[in-house]
């Protein structure tokens, strides 16, 4: 008889760009090594490290920021905020003009 394997051979896995953009992001902002985060992830650290140097990512930026960056965040995110709250107020107005019943004759 001639036997024949039913197993498909060895081929490399293929990963989507977001998986490895991710993966070199979690390696670069984290404590972890190459080789453990490679690990977590089931791949090689030798892989990771290959990515890195193809996708050229820079490290985070550091995140010590001054108390004055902060404060200034802090404002542009409050601003941020009321605008959002008065586009949502006049939703809402919008929405409640335009479900009143119009007291038109015309509408019958």
């Amino acid at each position: 008889m001639n036997d024949t394997q039913t197993t498909t051979p060895n081929r490399k896995k293929r990963y989507d760009l977001n998986f490895k953009r991710n993966a070199v992001e979690l390696w670069l902002s984290g404590n972890k090594s190459a080789e453990t985060v490679a690990a977590e992830l089931g791949i090689s650290g030798q892989t990771l490290k290959t990515w890195k140097q193809q996708l050229s990512v820079s490290p985070p930026p550091s995140q010590a920021q001054t108390m004055e960056q902060l404060q200034e965040e802090n404002r542009r995110l409050r601003r941020e905020l009321i605008g959002a709250h008065r586009r949502c107020e006049i939703l809402k107005k919008t929405l409640g003009i335009l479900s009143e019943p119009s007291g038109n004759a015309l509408n019958g």
